[in-house]
């Protein structure tokens, strides 16, 4: 007589990462084929030997979605073991460009990388997938079935992000649930600013940095590598400006070919034509000054032609330095536009500004004919997404900004301010550096106080870009992303690795809320911080 054992489906059970054990109950159906027949037709057949038990099949509960940072945008559960990194197990790629990501994932999770080959079991395979272009070139992937990993995605960024995500799903020993991850950000732009000139930091440590970014999806570094306080980088065009402690050009190309690894960009930013006092301490006879004269800290001054050849100068040697189609030109806090008459108290700016641009010009024309000017120069070199900080668009000014030119939108206190959406009503890309919730300045000078995770995560979005208040969804689309930025106005404040503590929590809530646009993200801020804690 045959045996059929059927098992009853179970429900969702399952725990975070898939579930190894599952409760099942015997059919009592009477029409289960191969257990028809009644009792006394069973004794009047033949008899035979009873065949050995079928052993019944397990039975998964169906898999929950995966915790992470940020958190995935969408998980279609599955019924399944899940899936365990293995020693025996490989990284296999479908092509050769994607050998960086394998190899990275391999020695992360203990595996070996197998290049090209055709998966087996227990194997993950990351794979580009053209086809998938419409969800962004940053989005992916990510398939658990069948004891395998598959990772995704239409560029290699989104492959990259997918190999995060199957990280953080196993560390500490934890199990990728069965099923479907897709994926992608809410926001292109996601970044962390380091303010280099006022502190150093060493290459050691902003190497640790990229990866802790890289690990959490950031996508972009900016270096504010000049100021008042230092200039942090060699130069081979002008030696006499950079500071005793700095970083290298090998350090930087180090740093560079780390980023790249990780799909970051690095942003640099040559502050100008205000912080530039580094310059200025190596050229005093371009420092401005006022009728009186006076200096004016940090300010070059801008009717002078070498001002604007030294700049440039910089500005050309570092494009050859840094790769990539961002560049920052600052722009901010020009102190010949911080007093109650600028042509008054700068007559030789007034006067240039006349011969310049004409009798009804002022020195906010000027300034801004120099913001265009440095925009005209990056772009010689290629770098087609320039930014410059909001308080270095004048509204007093008849000469427009390129209208190219991104708002890094930081603050609402300088003279003049505009509401965020003064930019935005005019067609301007903007990036959120909001200071009331994404500056770290050391120190906490003035009315600063250091950010708090908690207060992102609960408070914060990419559409608050100026207080608390959020501007129209209807401007969505003109708010490109956003980066928490460490300033060192006091820069013995903290060590660096007190740094790294302090903006640890902060940089998680900025990333979760620039990648998943749900104001309100699913975890409470209490159960954020206990994931962050176990994902290290």
């Amino acid at each position: 007589m045959g045996v059929t054992v059927t098992l009853w489906p179970v429900g969702d059970t399952g725990s975070d990462g898939g579930s190894d054990t599952a409760s099942t109950g015997a059919a009592r159906s009477s029409n289960v084929p191969g257990a028809t027949a009644s009792a006394p037709d069973a004794a009047r057949a033949p008899s035979a030997a009873a065949p050995s038990p079928t052993a019944p099949s397990r039975v998964y509960p169906l898999s929950k979605t995966p915790r992470t940072i940020p958190a995935v945008r969408e998980h279609i559960p599955a019924r399944g073991p899940g899936w365990r990194p293995a020693s025996a197990a490989r990284v296999v790629v479908t092509a050769g460009g994607l050998a960086d990501e394998g190899k990275l994932l391999a020695g992360e999770l203990k595996m070996t990388y197998g290049g090209t080959g055709a998966p087996r079991a227990g194997d993950v395979q990351l794979k580009l997938a053209p086809g998938q272009a419409k969800s962004g070139p940053e989005s992916y992937t990510l398939t658990v079935t069948n004891g395998r990993v598959t990772v995704a995605a239409p560029a290699e960024a989104g492959v990259f992000y997918g190999t995060r995500t199957l990280k953080q799903e196993v560390a500490g020993g934890s199990t990728a649930p069965e099923g479907v991850v897709r994926d992608r950000p809410a926001k292109a732009q996601r970044g962390l600013m380091l303010d280099i000139a006022r502190k150093h930091f060493t290459a050691a440590w902003i190497e640790d940095r990229v990866r802790e970014l890289g690990d959490l999806k950031f996508n972009e570094l900016g270096l504010h590598f000049s100021d008042d306080q230092g200039f942090r980088i060699a130069s081979d065009s002008h030696p006499e400006v950079v500071s005793q402690q700095h970083l290298t050009k090998a350090e930087v190309r180090r740093i560079l070919a780390l980023a790249a690894s990780r799909h970051i960009t690095v942003v640099p930013e040559i502050d100008s034509p205000g912080h530039l006092g580094a310059v200025l301490a190596a050229h005093p006879d371009l420092q401005l000054t006022n009728a009186q004269g006076t200096a004016a800290r940090g300010a070059i001054d801008i009717s002078k032609p070498e001002s604007a050849q030294i700049v440039d100068d910089l500005l050309g040697e570092y494009a050859d330095l840094f790769p990539g189609a961002s560049w920052h030109l600052g722009g901010d806090e020009y102190r010949a536009l911080t007093v109650s008459s600028p042509a008054a108290s700068y007559p030789q700016l007034a006067a240039a500004a006349t011969a310049k641009y004409g009798s009804g010009a002022g020195v906010s024309d000027l300034a801004t004919g120099w913001l265009n000017d440095r925009a005209a120069t990056v772009r010689a070199h290629g770098r087609t997404a320039v930014r410059a900080w909001n308080d270095g668009f004048y509204q007093s000014s008849s000469v427009q900004p390129d209208k190219n030119i991104q708002v890094a939108y930081w603050t609402g206190k300088e003279i003049g301010a505009r509401q965020p959406a003064g930019y935005l009503s005019a067609g301007r890309k903007v990036v959120n550096y909001n200071d009331e919730y994404l500056y770290y300045v050391l120190g906490q000078p003035n009315t600063f106080v250091y950010p708090t995770g908690e207060r992102i995560y609960k408070q914060w979005t990419p559409r608050v870009l100026r207080g608390s208040t959020a501007v129209s969804s209807a401007y969505d689309s003109q708010i490109l992303g956003g980066v928490f930025a460490v300033w060192c106005d006091l820069s013995g404040s903290q060590t660096q690795n007190q740094v790294a503590a302090g903006i640890r929590m902060p940089l998680r809530a900025t990333v979760q809320k620039l990648w998943d646009p749900r104001a309100q993200p699913s975890l409470s801020w209490t159960q954020f911080r206990t994931l962050a804690n176990r994902l290290g």
